[in-house]
């Protein structure tokens, strides 16, 4: 899950082009002179130096690359860490090419496609010192399942032994799924069945490779040494996350690992958002990953235009809706929430349609498998409050669980209202930032409503369909139940598993499959899409370089600091 909380307005879009993406790709940013938008052919050896100073309100969760599924460190972990295989990192669609890392090339794929061989490069060492070998690659293997990691279930489900650890994790060994040739230098992964998204999968944080000694537990403000071109020196979620460089990296491809331009990153939290922005006016920060203020908008749409990129973004907003809970365990409860909110009314809130429209479905618009359809087209107070009704759940109390940034609370406040009118007791809990997404995802803590944003891994249906609404996405009392909703229908997942083959061979056939099953989700009411944003990227006039990333955003290791 990309968690990425933005607004912007018309003004911006006057000075920031932005262009419609196909298959979930995301076109370039325009640029300017100073800030292309595609990376040089190589190291710009005169842009090196200085110090990157981003901006947050608060840390986005665990420094471990295994558990953390959150965008802020998901952009961080691309200058810390690596996997077999990565997106390519330019800026673009090019961004979306899957390129060997850790891996010297591509891998040696069985004829039916169940096995994948790949042979490591040599020389590549942790910022310990110590070299990769393929007993890191197998102990990382086996670790992404012994912390429960979030994808575990879904991503890597289709290892060779992962029934077993996903049932076991403590005693995961993988020991035919992950197979280790250390005279050959080789790692062959093996699957139960052919998966056309497997590297996709490996090239994500959740699968990158880490010293085997490391705990099979989350490190939280820890630092776990990797094998990028920086490492964190200190993290306190609170008040700042400190980059310096790795001092044995070794730039081994500019593609998958390119060497980072700033000597230092600093991430400072804290900082209320129109304190953010007017640092970053000032020169006294680079980059802002929180909203920026709806009364600054016009101001830096105008006066600071050459510093504002717009994007557009595979993502939604949305509220996951606790099927397990009273209220909304009742079916007819769950249609009134979809036909309860004013969809129109939180665009506004977000910035308004020059930024955000309205989403009826799960898929976003222009992705694989997303149907033109809308059976929720507008509000309907009166047929929620007469669903209300029906469902025998009338004066119940409901409560709705934000994050503290302004964008999410005007949501929760409005989304309180509305519950009220239709029929409950309603009362928002705003939480920090910092803690909001484990605490929603982890059942224990009894949400019955949320609000939440999903912002696309890879370019494929199954990450929004599988991974947010499959049974092996829940994991009862866990921070790491990215199936916030608790949902579990078995035809549910009959139906995944049915599409995901069909992508295999037919994509047009999996696409209508896929089309079809959203449509039944949103029937059966576990998620209440809202809209569907775009990416406003506010930088310093010290920075050059800026690149969007169709996966991870802006590439801030790329950046140049005057």
């Amino acid at each position: 899950m990309k968690r990425i909380t933005v607004i912007a307005g018309a003004a911006l879009l006057a000075v920031a082009a932005t262009a419609c993406s196909g298959g979930g790709a995301t076109a370039p940013a325009t640029g300017t002179a100073s800030q292309p938008a595609q990376a040089a052919a190589g190291f710009q050896e005169q842009h090196k130096g200085g110090t990157l100073r981003l901006l947050a309100k608060a840390g986005d969760g665990t420094l471990d690359p295994h558990i953390n599924y959150s965008n802020g460190n998901w952009q961080i972990f691309q200058a810390l860490y690596d996997g077999l295989v990565s997106f390519r990192k330019v800026g673009g669609k090019a961004s979306y090419d899957i390129v060997p890392d850790l891996a010297e090339q591509m891998p040696q794929v069985s004829t039916d496609g169940t096995s994948y061989t790949f042979k490591l490069r040599q020389g590549v060492t942790f910022a310990t010192g110590d070299p990769v070998t393929v007993d890191d690659v197998v102990a990382s293997f086996q670790r992404i399942f012994r912390v429960s990691g979030p994808t575990s279930g879904t991503f890597y489900a289709g290892i060779v032994g992962a029934a077993d650890c996903v049932k076991k994790p403590a005693g995961c060994t993988l020991d035919k799924g992950v197979v280790a040739d250390a005279a050959a230098n080789t790692v062959t992964i093996n699957l139960v069945a052919p998966d056309s998204e497997f590297l996709q999968k490996l090239a994500l944080p959740h699968a990158v490779v880490l010293p085997k000694g490391t705990p099979g537990k989350d490190q939280g403000t820890t630092p776990i040494p990797g094998t990028g071109p920086y490492k964190v020196e200190s993290y306190n979620p609170n008040k700042q996350m400190k980059l310096v460089r790795n001092p044995h990296f070794t730039e081994w491809s500019r593609d998958a690992q390119p060497q980072g331009y700033p000597d230092e990153i600093e991430y400072n939290y804290g900082l209320t958002p129109e304190g953010a922005v007017t640092a970053v006016q000032n020169g006294q920060a680079d980059w802002i990953f929180d909203p920026l203020p709806a009364d600054r908008l016009t101001e830096i749409g105008t006066t600071y235009a050459e510093q504002a990129h717009v994007n557009p973004l595979a993502a939604f907003w949305y509220i996951p809706v606790n099927v397990n809970l009273a209220p909304f365990d009742k079916p007819e409860a769950r249609e009134a929430l979809q036909w309860a909110f004013d969809k129109n009314a939180m665009v506004k809130m977000f910035g308004g349609a020059n930024v955000a429209q309205p989403a009826c479905t799960i898929l976003p618009p222009a992705f694989p498998g997303h149907a033109d359809f809308c059976d929720f087209p507008q509000q309907d107070l009166a047929k929620a409050k007469d669903l209300v009704q029906r469902s025998g759940t009338a004066g119940q109390e409901v409560a709705i669980v934000v994050a503290d940034d302004d964008v999410s609370k005007q949501i929760g406040e409005y989304s309180r209202s509305v519950l009220e009118q239709i029929g409950y007791q309603a009362k928002l809990k705003v939480i920090s930032t910092n803690i909001h997404f484990t605490y929603i995802q982890n059942s224990k803590n009894k949400v019955q409503l949320s609000v939440s944003q999903w912002y696309a891994d890879y370019p494929a249906a199954s990450n929004f369909i599988n991974v947010l609404l499959s049974c092996a996405s829940f994991r009862e009392g866990s921070d790491a139940s990215i199936n916030i909703s608790g949902f579990c229908d078995k035809d549910n997942d009959a139906k995944i598993a049915q599409a995901m083959t069909l992508d295999q061979t037919d994509t047009a056939a999996a696409g209508k499959l896929w089309g079809e099953l959203d449509r039944e989700l949103m029937k059966k009411g576990p998620i209440i899409p809202l809209f569907n944003p775009k990416q406003i990227d506010f930088v310093s006039k010290n920075v050059g370089n800026y690149q969007f990333h169709a996966q991870f955003h802006a590439l801030l290791d790329q950046m140049w600091v005057k």
